[in-house]
């Protein structure tokens, strides 16, 4: 394997081992989200 092609490959493995973090890494969030719900500021509402 020469340079280019080991630099190449090395650039889009990591281009797409950081999506798919970042894409688990959302799916986290959303199920934190849906297991922990915001909670509404009732005091605010009041006024």
């Amino acid at each position: 394997m020469d340079t280019w092609t080991f630099g190449w490959t090395l650039a889009l493995i990591g281009m797409g081992g950081t999506m798919l973090v970042l894409w688990v890494l959302s799916l986290v969030v959303l199920v934190l989200k849906k297991l922990f719900p915001a909670i509404q500021a009732k005091a605010a509402a009041k006024n």
